[in-house]
């Protein structure tokens, strides 16, 4: 509750968000892949002072290449949104 993003225990993933400004919608997400999650020692990440950071190379104890990760994402947006990939 109140803390948006996606969650692995209490550990945060994915920060995400949606802004509206003057008729015009933003959207995006940062995935920590293989993120150096040090750099989050400095840093009070989202303002969440009581939580942590996780990555899916820490959770799943296994090096990914960024692209693999970007393939699977797009993927599996286009069978969500029902894009036609023979026409995209």
């Amino acid at each position: 509750e109140g803390m948006p993003g996606v969650w692995v225990e209490d550990e945060k993933i994915c920060a995400m968000g949606v802004k509206s400004s003057r008729w015009v919608t933003m959207h995006g997400l940062a995935l920590n892949v293989k993120t150096d999650l040090n750099y989050f020692n400095n840093i009070i990440p989202c303002g969440i002072n009581d939580k942590t950071v996780t990555s899916i190379e820490k959770e799943l104890n296994t090096s990914l290449s960024i692209e693999k990760v970007e393939k699977e994402i797009v993927k599996n947006l286009f069978e969500v949104f029902k894009f036609d990939t023979d026409k995209n």
